[in-house]
């Protein structure tokens, strides 16, 4: 979905429409959800500091997101889906992967079954999305970016050298900053370059994924699209009006750690991994995290892990943080419990 939330916004009040908005609280420490083509222009972007795009983007409309609302019309794009196929795995709200090898409609192509979707989606919910049509995932997400807003590409399989190879390789899904610098030095600076790599100098080099970049530059991807994936890992985290030091984040992991707490009681698996996250006052992130030899049992337990963690951090007491998160991860199923025995037997 094309800048899904404020479009959502933009659709149900006509006042919206054409101007620069931004779904954001607009307080201090708050960062961007999402902003309109028209506040992209001035180089808005999500996950942005809303302060910043204050700045960039004077005339910006701020709307607080309704989260409520968008995951109604989430999946009312859901049901749309559906019509087509089954083999639906949603990335967030506002993306999802669909394998459409075999279509519910019996189109005979994939570009056609995106091409409905898409006029589905705009006549249905008055909504933009954009579709990529590849052979696998990972291209196929490559695609879905590169005609946006309101396009539709297409990499048919004789065509994945011309469109890969001449790719930056900060394209390549895991090539962040630190990654990208580290092929520089090596001369990789397109996707064509890190081809022309053996595997076992890009593994000696990156470790084990020294062999999804290989794979990558050659459009390899065997990761199916998998309907329902189970959790991974579930986390909350909110910023301090001010910054503060350590000592002074308790009452914000506690409160944490009961929001998390909650969520996680809608999981049928259980989580055998806690996780602190912080931020410094210099934007550096640490984690800390502990696996206990039993899943937490209880809301206060995941609190006192959660802050046994925070033990763990030591910056020094002059440090301020201006961010804290509590997360579960390693989920796992549950296993069975032993029924009580009888008394008399």
């Amino acid at each position: 979905m094309d800048a899904f939330y404020a479009s959502v916004e933009q659709r149900d009040n006509p006042d919206l429409r054409g101007k620069p908005v931004i779904v954001a609280w607009q307080a201090k420490r708050s960062v961007v959800c999402a902003a309109s083509y028209e506040a992209r222009s001035f180089g808005v972007h999500s996950a942005m500091p809303a302060i910043r795009a204050e700045r960039l983007c004077p005339y910006a409309i701020f709307v607080a997101p309704d989260f409520t609302r968008y995951r109604v019309v989430s999946h009312d794009v859901r049901e749309i889906f559906k019509r087509h196929t089954d083999l639906i795995e949603p990335l967030s709200l506002d993306e999802a992967y669909l394998d459409v090898t075999e279509n519910k409609t019996g189109l005979p192509t994939a570009t056609l079954v995106a091409r409905t979707i898409r006029e589905q989606i705009r006549h249905e919910l008055n909504l933009a999305a954009s579709a990529g049509v590849a052979p696998n995932k990972f291209l196929a997400k490559l695609a879905s970016d590169w005609r946006k807003p309101d396009g539709l590409f297409v990499i048919q399989p004789e065509d994945i050298d011309v469109f890969l190879l001449p790719l930056p390789v900060g394209r390549l899904p895991g090539v962040g900053k630190v990654t990208g610098e580290k092929l520089a030095k090596l001369g990789i600076k397109t996707v064509g370059d890190l081809r022309t790599f053996d595997l076992r100098v890009l593994k000696d080099h990156f470790g084990r994924y020294g062999r999804r970049l290989h794979e990558l530059a050659h459009g390899i991807d065997d990761n199916e699209v998998i309907p329902d994936r189970p959790t991974q890992s579930i986390s909350v985290e909110d910023t301090f009006e001010h910054d503060v030091p350590l000592a002074e984040t308790e009452p914000m992991i506690r409160r944490l750690a009961e929001k998390l707490w909650s969520a996680s009681r809608k999981e049928s698996r259980v989580a055998r991994t806690v996780v602190l996250k912080m931020k410094t006052s210099e934007f550096r992130i640490l984690t800390r995290s502990h696996t206990p030899d039993t899943p937490p049992s209880s809301c206060e337990e995941l609190t006192d892990i959660a802050l046994k963690l925070r033990e763990r951090v030591a910056l020094g007491p002059h440090q301020r943080y201006r961010l804290v998160g509590v997360g579960l991860s390693n989920f796992r199923e549950a296993e069975p419990t032993r029924a009580q025995p009888d008394l008399f037997e």
